[in-house]
């Protein structure tokens, strides 16, 4: 699972808010959180930089790294 909401949380920041900076959807947002809508890579690029961190840390969890090793 990704950390969108998480951040969105931090932040202090609506869905609506957040989707309106992304020039998506609200309802992009919302698939995004519940894991189902893949984030092309431009938006992962976009939500990294919005959140100043990593794509990695948004979307990859310690698990799933320590699996592909």
């Amino acid at each position: 699972m990704n950390k969108i909401k998480q951040y969105r949380n931090l932040f202090g920041v609506s869905q609506e808010a957040l989707a309106e900076e992304m020039e998506v959807t609200r309802q992009t947002i919302i698939s995004l959180e519940k894991g189902k809508y893949t984030a092309s890579l431009n938006l992962a690029y976009k939500l990294a930089k919005y959140f100043e961190t990593t794509i990695e840390d948004i979307f990859f969890s310690e698990n799933e790294e320590e699996d592909v090793l």
